[in-house]
This record gives C-alpha cells, structure tokens and sequence, in this order.
C-alpha cells in the first residue's frame, strides 16, 4: 500500500467510532493485580499506567477492542500530498476539558511536546518527531525527521493534557519515576476523556467518575456512572472478591482458576490472546555477569550460551502446566497482530537438555554457571511460576538460577537501568509494527531508544536499519527491512522468547466485557448486559 493511500485508509478510519444504546447508569467496581505507578499521563510507557489513562485521557486515536484504529480527538489526519515528512490532524471541535477548558491545538503541542522530554518514557514513540506545530485551532501539524507512514500507530497511548491547567499547577515537566519525585500529575488529572478524576488513593483504590460533559456520549457506551478501581494483587484474594460480588470484573484471572469460575453461578468468563509476548533477557554487555561465580568474562556474551538457554526451556511444558493452555509457545518478540510477524521466522529450539549441555561445554562452561534470574510476581499471568519453571529447567544444563521475584515497581526501573543479568520481561506492541520491538528492545540503548534494552546489546549496523523504518515510504521495502531485521536478531538470541499470554477476564454475570487485544480496555467500549 503506497503512503497516499495508507493516509487515505487512516483518514476514513479516523472517521469511525462505536455507536450504541444506552442504558441504565450503574457503577463498575473493576479489580487487578497490577497499580499505576502515577497518573503522569506521559511518564510510564506501562500497561497498568495506559489502563488508568484511557479512561481520564484522550489520544488523537484510539483502537477498540478489536484493535481496530479510530478517530479520538482527532476527526482526520492524512500525510499532506506536497510534503511526506509532515503529518496534518484536524482536532474534534466543542471538545471540553473536565474543568470546562477548551480543547485546541495548543493542547496538542503542549503534550506531545511533554511526551518528548528527556525524562518521558512515551518519548521513544515520538523519535521520529521533528517539530509539532499548531496551524489554527483545530488543526496541526506534526513535523516528522523523514516520511513516516506510519505515525499514527505510535500515537494510540499519547494522552493529550490540558496545557493551561499544567502551567497553573507546575506540571509542565514529566514526572521522573527514576527519582520518585512526584509533581501535581502524578496524583491529579485533567483530561478530556469519558470519566473524571474523584479521588486517588495509590495502592488502595481510584475513584472515576462520569463526564456528564463529555463530547462522544452519545456515541460509546454510556450507562456507566461511576468506576472503582482497586488493585488486588493476592490472586485468590480477587477471585474470591468476583465470587462474593464484592467486585463486578477481575481483569487477570489466574489460568488455574478459569474453569472453577466458568462451572460458579452468576460468573462469566471470556477469554483471549493479549497482543503481549513474554520473554527471557540476558544481559550480553558487561564484561562481567555480576550475580555469577564466573570471574573475568561473561557466558552471556557468548551466543552459544544463549543458544543453550534457549535449547533447555520446554516452553510446551510451560504452556501446559503453568499457564493451563493460556499461552502460545513463540520463538519470536512478535504475534500475528504485529506486521513484520513471519511464522518462518517463530521458531524455537527443541528441548534438548543434552544438546544444551553441549553448547555450554562448547562455549567453555562444561559445569554450567551460577546467575540472578529477576522476575516480576505482580505483572504477567503466572509470571513467578514461569520463573520457577525456568529455574528447575536451567537447572537440568548446569545453569544454577536464584530467583528473586518482586513487585514491578522495583523490577522494570531496574531493567531500564540495565542492572539484570537476566529478566523476565513482557511486551506489549500498542504501534502493531515490528519498530516498536526492535526500538525498544534491541536498539543501541541512548536517551531516545533503546529504552527497555536492559541487555546491553549493541550494533551500529542493525540501528541504522531500524532507524530507517521511521522514514521509509515504500511498505514493501520497509517490510523487506523488517525481515532482515527480524533474522539479524533472531540469529543474535539476545532474548529468550516463551510464549504469547492469553488473558482471561472475570466478570458477574450481567455483564459481558470482552478481552482487549492490548489488555487496556476502555470502559467508554463497555456496557453491562442488564436493561
């Protein structure tokens, strides 16, 4: 598809929305394991911190639940005919902030400028932004490095904020999580989105309430009057919290569970693959492993030790008695939701711990190594029991893993920092492009990418290659980029793919909420089944 007619496709797109009836107002108490770590809208590039923000914020587009891309505040946008590098949006008209502000184009400059600041994890999304310039009022124009065709797709989690009520409460600057220095954004919010900020109450619950004012009520699902969020990161504490009515839908529920709750009257269950591999880091880039009993060098950095880890994984295992058959063994950091996804190129090793053993004796590791496997137990489905898992079958080739499992909030700065030897780590593709993979994850980590490669991988070449699909026009050559990418790093094995979570959502009969591709639904899509 040429760039004129991808811009074609986009604007009729950003031209649709959901239409529905509707009914009668209640409130949804909605439970999950994970928190956000701030309301800063631009501050965590994390799916908890987008789940919160899809509901107060708004983007310029937005994707339902069938992952399908449709106009937000913005109605239009094309890539202008004369020039490629620049992008044209025309803003929704009569859209109000939820102080009564009205919503312009200054807004827009303002927060995708915000986004674009050093310490703003949503930057690396805007690294192919050259300028954003505001037109007239509803209109403007991002301005980007090169001809991006597909500047749109990064935009879906970029939340646009009120400029004048962020110069009048000095929140102009995006929070640093690193630091844990808090600004008035981080706990406050002013958005133009379906609910409003109540109250917040980190770690406990957050209060949302209906926006009465809100420019698309008549256009979304609309009979949800108020939202309790409450984080509960006690598995059976939520089950049992869904099963008392306590709570009207559990967002994650453990695959354990699934069928006990399919069989419990007034539940319903519906599940689905999230667009969210999961995945093994090993840090290839120091000298020497920091948590292992091998002095002077690194087995990481010797591919065939990575290979070995790969070979000793039984990831049919772990889709079998750990996740319950709620995953799908992969070989790839990519699904078939992302472009650039190959089934030629989803392949993995046989399990063969002998095999394994080889390419640890090969590499000079004869007796294996001693290392830290890091691992989040509050983020992914199952995520300390495929650590346990990886641990038992490491264990097998003579590579003695200790497991420390903690919460997210210790566990992700600390991969950004790249202080892991070797981490559990999922990833969400929100952009369903393959450069969002490789900027993240395998780029020359810098202040704008590679922000997530906590492996300390590095290959001027290979940058040179992804930096080039930010301006690439002709698809078919971009995707032939993307290909060649994809074998590059494959090769590599700097990372451990397992598997792609399924999801599976718990909810009171009355209501039929169905699984977000992206795991970050937005209520305005969803509607209790009562009348």
């Amino acid at each position: 598809m040429s760039a004129k007619h991808m811009a074609v496709a986009a604007l009729l797109a950003g031209a649709t929305f959901l239409t529905t009836v509707a009914v009668e107002a209640r409130t949804l108490r909605w439970a999950r394991a994970q928190e956000a770590t701030t309301l800063d809208p631009h501050s965590g590039n994390t799916g908890p911190n987008h789940v919160m923000g899809h509901n107060i914020y708004e983007p310029l587009a937005i994707r339902g639940f069938d992952g399908k891309l449709v106009g937000a505040l913005a109605t239009e946008w094309r890539m202008l005919p004369n020039d490629p590098t620049t992008w044209e949006f025309k803003l929704r008209p009569n859209v109000k902030f939820h102080n009564g502000n009205a919503f312009t184009a200054d807004d827009v400059v303002f927060s995708l400028k915000r986004a674009m600041q050093p310490a703003a994890d949503m930057k690396s999304l805007l690294v192919s932004v050259e300028d954003v310039i505001k037109v007239d009022d509803l209109t403007v124009h991002v301005k980007t490095k090169g001809p991006n065709p597909l500047l749109v797709n990064n935009l879906t989690n970029l939340f646009i904020m009120d400029k004048e009520w962020s110069e009048a409460n000095n929140a102009t600057q995006v929070q640093d999580l690193k630091s844990k220095v808090e600004n008035f954004a981080t706990r406050n919010a002013m958005g133009t989105g379906p609910f409003q900020l109540v109250s917040r109450e980190p770690d406990q619950r957050t209060v949302m309430r209906r926006n009465e004012n809100y420019w698309g009520k008549d256009q979304v699902q609309n009979d949800i009057s108020e939202i309790v969020y409450r984080p509960i990161p006690e598995a059976a504490t939520r089950v049992a919290a869904l099963l008392s009515g306590e709570v009207d839908w559990v967002q994650d529920l453990p695959p354990q569970d699934i069928e006990r709750l399919r069989n419990s009257q007034g539940v319903r269950v519906n599940t689905g693959p999230e667009n969210r591999p999961i995945f093994l880091g090993m840090n290839v880039g120091v000298p020497e492993l920091r948590s292992s009993d091998v002095k002077g060098k690194n087995p990481f950095a010797d591919v065939r030790v990575r290979q070995a880890v790969n070979t000793a994984i039984n990831r049919e295992a772990i889709q079998r008695v750990v996740m319950r058959g709620q995953s799908e063994p992969i070989g790839m950091i990519a699904n078939r939701f992302v472009n650039g996804y190959a089934k030629e190129l989803d392949t993995w090793p046989k399990t063969d711990v002998a095999a394994a053993r080889k390419l640890l004796a090969d590499a000079g590791y004869p007796n294996g190594f001693t290392t830290t496997l890091h691992c989040t137990n509050d983020r992914y489905v199952n995520d300390e029991g495929i650590c346990q898992a990886v641990v038992g079958m490491l264990g097998q080739i003579g590579i003695r893993a200790t497991l420390v499992a903690q919460s997210l909030r210790i566990h992700f700065p600390a991969i950004q920092r790249g202080e892991y030897d070797f981490y559990l780590l999922g990833w969400g593709i929100p952009t369903f492009d393959s450069h969002y993979v490789f900027n993240d994850l395998y780029r020359t980590k810098t202040q704008t990418t590679g922000t997530w490669n906590g492996t300390g991988y590095s290959n001027p070449e290979l940058d040179k290659l992804i930096d080039s699909l930010n301006s690439e026009v002709d698809l078919t050559k971009r995707n032939a980029t993307i290909t060649e990418i994809w074998k590059r790093v494959q090769a590599d094995n700097v990372y451990a793919p397992i598997h792609n979570q399924f999801i599976a959502y718990g909810m009171r009969a009355e209501w039929d909420i169905p699984v977000d591709q992206e795991n970050t639904p937005k209520v305005r899509f969803i509607s209790s089944r009562r009348s």
